[in-house]
């Protein structure tokens, strides 16, 4: 999950825009303190710039004095999230925090000021100081913003909120990346060997690239060499026309079947309910609740879907429904593997398995 992201501006959008960690070095994070003005910000009534300090909620500060704005990229997300779940998101969709950077443009302004030997009292200098600064350190990521948001981040607090980067860890491996499945080989983020619940920085790319070029090549070729002299391995089994038959079944069944609904229609929904519930925390009120509403989108799915051409050309549709229904089996998996597992460890944070600070509560005896 990625704490610093611009947020979706209505349903009509599935993605968020990802920006850099960096931004939290110097912005502050904040929410109305009250419900009232959050609500009047989301309704257009009242500017985030409107509100005193004494009206606003720097959560991460007032949770975490030790760390503010610089906690783990995690207990980031599920903040931001658990404020914005409570009513005190600011944009249309009550999906955003701020993120501001007025107190660092004058601390740099100050700064500088005094460096330059110029009067320190003049608030217009200052400002146009620390812009600068500011604008050194961050002015590709504003620019961004603004062109996307059409708002500027200079003078109105940007609006940040978590987004799912991609899936990392669980799978498996032994020395060799090979999984429980012979022959079937787990790199890079997907399994479990290097990552917890905070990514490190770069760690994606370089995984990647140690498995690919320093291990992979070694062994697989050593898997492969025993192989070598297999020889054409036959269809004519039972076991391959039984698969065959399978897969020709379910192409057929969506090619058949005359739903009102699109592919994409019911991805979304799904997306929906595993960011909801089977997210960033998770809870077993939640999970059970997710269980049983992907079963139930499943069964939609099959009866509704709506797959257009034909199965014997090339038909983008039918391959994507062939995948969300591998994406409902999966995120039921997800779900039940996460209400059986009784502790919050790594990538896995259960809210009933917390310290009083917030921190994971293993259970190794179990589950290790």
């Amino acid at each position: 999950i990625h704490p610093t992201c611009i947020p979706v501006s209505g349903d009509h959008q599935s993605k968020l825009t990802l920006m850099s960690e960096s931004l939290r070095n110097d912005g502050r994070i904040w929410v109305p303190a009250k419900m009232e003005d959050a609500k009047a910000i989301r309704e257009g009534k009242k500017k985030p710039t409107d509100l005193t300090e004494e009206e606003r909620d720097y959560y991460l500060e007032r949770r975490y004095p030790s760390f503010g704005n610089l906690v783990p990229r995690d207990v980031a997300s599920r903040a931001a999230k658990e404020r914005c779940d409570a009513g005190f998101g600011v944009n249309k969709t009550g999906e955003a925090v701020y993120l501001d950077f007025a107190a660092a443009i004058m601390r740099y302004g100050k700064e500088q000021a005094k460096v330059r030997g110029l009067n320190a009292e003049d608030e217009n200098l200052i400002k146009r100081l620390g812009t600068e600064v500011i604008e050194n350190k961050y002015g590709n990521l504003f620019q961004m913003y603004e062109k996307i948001v059409d708002e500027n981040p200079y003078v109105t607090p940007m609006m940040i909120y978590p987004a799912v980067h991609y899936t990392m860890g669980g799978v498996w491996v032994d020395y060799n990346l090979m999984t429980t499945i012979e022959g079937c080989y787990c790199i890079g983020e997907s399994n479990f060997s290097d990552h917890g619940a905070n990514r490190l920085g770069a760690s994606a790319l370089m995984q990647g690239l140690a498995d690919g070029y320093f291990v992979l090549p070694y062994t697989i070729g050593e898997y492969l060499s025993k192989d070598i002299r297999t020889g054409k391995i036959s269809t004519d089994l039972p076991e391959f026309v039984e698969a065959e038959n399978n897969v020709r079944s379910q192409l057929e069944r969506f090619m058949n079947n005359n739903g009102t609904h699109t592919v994409d229609h019911f991805h979304k929904r799904l997306g929906k309910i595993m960011w909801d519930k089977v997210g960033m925390a998770r809870n077993a009120e939640g999970l059970n609740e997710a269980i049983d509403e992907i079963a139930a989108l499943r069964e939609e799915f099959y009866r509704d879907v709506k797959v257009p051409g034909d199965m014997y050309s090339f038909n983008q549709e039918l391959e994507k429904a062939m995948r969300v229904a591998d994406f409902l089996e999966l995120g039921e998996l997800f779900a039940k593997d996460a209400l059986h597992r009784n502790e919050s460890c790594g990538g896995h944070f259960r809210e009933e398995y917390q310290t009083e600070d917030g921190e994971a509560q293993r259970d190794d005896e179990n589950f290790a």
